[in-house]
């Protein structure tokens, strides 16, 4: 008769915590907050200096989970200083197993300073040895697509410095 007490209590107690638990709630369309980069100056591509790379962090929300797109580039990074130009990158597939609830993650993006990755830019030519004017400025605007083709949110950078000598 003892036992009917503790199963009782022990239901009562995993239905409680069932009810308690909320899933996310999160919009359909992907939103992006921006966490930081590893370096605010780095190196151009020039092969008289060190190979250099730009980590920048993000983090993501998307109500619906439906990110990565198998074929196609979803994130975009906007050059400051060329905005129409875009570099674009591609987030790994995410299966759509499991992710009903909505998903959220931090993404990573590495840019190598290697084939004009990151180069400074003189009246409109890439990647100048100048020493006169041995800094570039710029930043990115970050901004990423769904599956839905929903588009994030817009994040900038801190304004990162390029050595061009």
């Amino acid at each position: 008769m003892k036992a009917l007490p503790i199963s009782l209590f022990f239901l009562l107690a995993m239905m409680l915590l069932i009810a308690c638990v909320n899933p996310p709630d999160y919009p359909d369309t992907p939103v992006i907050s921006y966490i930081g980069i590893n370096k605010m100056q780095v190196n151009q591509d020039i092969p008289s200096l060190a190979r250099d790379t730009l980590s920048i962090r993000f983090s993501f929300t998307d109500g619906d989970g439906d990110l990565s797109i198998e074929d196609s580039t979803d994130v975009f990074f906007y050059d400051s200083r060329f905005p129409s130009l875009v570099n674009q990158y591609k987030i790994p597939t995410i299966p759509l197993d499991g992710t009903g609830n909505g998903i959220r993650g931090q993404i990573t993006v590495n840019i190598r300073n290697n084939n004009q990755g990151i180069c400074c830019i003189e009246n409109g030519f890439p990647c100048p040895t100048n020493a006169q004017n041995p800094v570039d400025t710029f930043s990115y605007e970050i901004q990423i697509r769904d599956r839905a083709g929903n588009m994030s949110n817009r994040i900038r950078t801190e304004t990162i410095d390029i050595i061009c000598r």
